[in-house]
């Protein structure tokens, strides 16, 4: 297919409010629950470990720990059974993949350093 026509066709699908997180940070997935003939939110919050693809494909994995069991998630960037994402806390890390989170115990396994705001001082 023409990428012209494919994207045009994509972008209708796109969200319209995109999150901006990155790989370590944690963040609360606010995801549409059916349940029969009911909808309801549930929420989903823990450490952004990887992403991947582009456009339509592009996939985030959320990772957390439950009753000592570590849990992830992968979330489509751009479903509509997301409603939103909220980032609770950036993190500062220098890889992609944080795929070494899942052999860690304890606090270890949730701890990302968190990222200082870097101001620029003016040199006089």
């Amino acid at each position: 297919m023409n990428q012209a026509l494919q994207h045009k066709i994509e972008s209708a699908q796109f969200r319209k409010d995109a999150a901006k997180f990155n790989v370590g940070d944690s963040v609360r997935v606010h995801t549409k629950v059916v349940e029969g003939d009911k909808e309801r939110i549930q929420i989903f919050s823990g450490v952004v470990i990887g992403k991947r693809g582009t456009g339509l494909n592009e996939t985030f994995t959320v990772r957390r720990i439950s009753y000592g069991e570590g849990v992830e998630r992968i979330f489509p960037f751009h479903s509509p059974r997301v409603d939103k994402i909220e980032v609770e806390r950036q993190g500062d890390v220098r890889r992609a993949k944080l795929t070494y989170l899942r052999k860690r115990l304890g606090k270890g396994a949730t701890l990302v350093k968190e990222r200082e705001e870097k101001t620029v001082a003016s040199a006089k």
